[in-house]
């Protein structure tokens, strides 16, 4: 199968238009049309395919810096309008960037390495991120896109939510606010054919059941989180708000840059030895980034803008995680788990130190070659350790694809 795009990530702006081209094409299908307004003024669309009451809603952009879930929504909006099958009985609305103001800061159109990824990286600080900003908020403080996606949700009482996510080193999951079964087997065949290792023991879904291999389903609300001290809490998350109409949510992870150590299912010979040496260097990594933050603020002025503001949130999330790691692992730890920690521990002081640096670039403080050092250096070694390999786009975006086929097909029967 082809795809209708080139080997770059498009801009809110580029899919915007083509959104308006499909629903100039086919205005008896389609309708493009604004839902709501950025905390900065820029407007949120939303594409809608088909006339069915039994709706599909497709989030893209949630975070900034994951930028497949754009070239996957339009392909899988041009998918929709061509095939009457994907339309019998459902239809599709894709809300085209969930964070347009993100977006606009987070530019890395073509990346060709882990180093030019996070050379204008950005991801905003949790009470900023639309999806998340419900469970570290009170109501009357969210934002505007949240209010925007909630307020879709409430429209079109969807029977699944897809929000089309990814990771920038490592492989493929699919987090589920409840189980959709026979989801499992298409989603690993396809990561297979498409030589995407499927992310065993992902962080991002520690100590939730698994349905099958990297599908794995949110616990009961009454269940102990692994790492407590983290603030966000998925269950009262958006993905959880298409639950009072019935509905679910379906997140799909796909990898820009692949690792097969997070698939090994191998049992770890030390896995608390290795988790306690993870804290020690998630610590010591921040404790460099700090300094060199401690160092400049004094000279920025009292600068308070986005990136400040989300480096000074990640750095704040270590010191209770590096805590949340010395404890005692699950007893089953695979080499995947331990892995998907090893990258979760470099990425957080790294993406910290990106935002920063972007920081000091921009105000010529002398701090910022020595942080440029830091992350070029962290770059290489995170790239390094874990063997990554370039996803091709198409293969992101057809593996993306597919699973939110498989799910919309197979949470029928769920719901039902």
């Amino acid at each position: 199968m082809t795809h209708p795009i080139d080997q770059r990530y498009p801009s809110v702006k580029e899919l915007t238009w083509a959104a308006g081209e499909l629903s100039a094409h086919r205005p008896d299908l389609c309708v493009l049309r604004q839902i709501g307004t950025s905390r900065a003024g820029r407007p949120l669309h939303l594409l809608s395919v088909g006339r069915s009451s039994r709706a599909v809603l497709v989030v893209a952009g949630a975070h900034a810096n994951e930028p497949t879930g754009g070239s996957t929504l339009l392909y899988l909006a041009e998918q929709a309008l061509h095939d009457p099958a994907l339309r019998s009985g459902v239809s599709w609305h894709f809300l085209l960037c969930a964070d347009p103001d993100g977006a606009s800061l987070h530019r890395t159109p073509a990346p060709r390495s882990l180093l030019d990824y996070h050379r204008n990286f950005f991801r905003p600080a949790g009470p900023e991120q639309p999806e998340w900003s419900p469970s570290v908020l009170p109501p009357h403080r969210l934002p505007p896109e949240t209010l925007a996606l909630t307020g879709v949700i409430d429209e079109l009482r969807p029977y699944l939510q897809v929000s089309l996510h990814g990771t920038d080193l490592g492989g493929t999951w699919v987090q589920l606010t409840k189980d959709i079964p026979g989801l499992a087997e298409p989603f690993a065949k396809s990561a297979a054919e498409l030589h995407i290792p499927v992310e065993t023991g992902a962080s991002d879904a520690a100590g939730w059941p698994a349905s099958g291999p990297g599908v794995h389903v949110m616990p009961a609300a009454d269940s102990d989180a692994v790492f407590p001290s983290l603030p966000d809490d998925a269950r009262q998350s958006t993905w959880h708000h298409a639950h009072r109409y019935g509905g679910l949510t379906a997140i799909v992870e796909v990898p820009m840059w692949a690792s097969d150590l997070v698939g090994d299912p191998a049992p770890h010979p030390a896995p608390a030895e290795a988790m306690l040496q993870l804290s020690r260097r998630l610590r010591r990594d921040t404790i460099l980034v700090e300094e060199i933050l401690e160092d400049a603020l004094p000279r920025l002025a009292g600068a308070d803008g986005p990136l400040l503001r989300a480096a000074g949130w990640a750095l704040g999330l270590v010191p209770g995680l590096a805590d949340d790691w010395v404890q005692p692992p699950p007893a089953d730890a695979t080499r995947a788990y331990i892995s998907s920690i090893d990258a979760f521990g470099r990425r957080l002081p790294l993406r910290a130190a990106s935002m920063l640096l972007r920081v000091l670039r921009e105000s010529g403080d002398r701090a910022a070659p020595r942080l440029d050092e830091l992350v070029t250096h962290w770059c290489a070694a995170f790239a390094e350790r874990f063997g990554a390999r370039w996803v091709p786009m198409d293969h992101q975006v057809e593996h993306q694809a597919r699973t939110v086929v498989e799910a919309t097909r197979q949470a029928l029967a769920v719901t039902c």
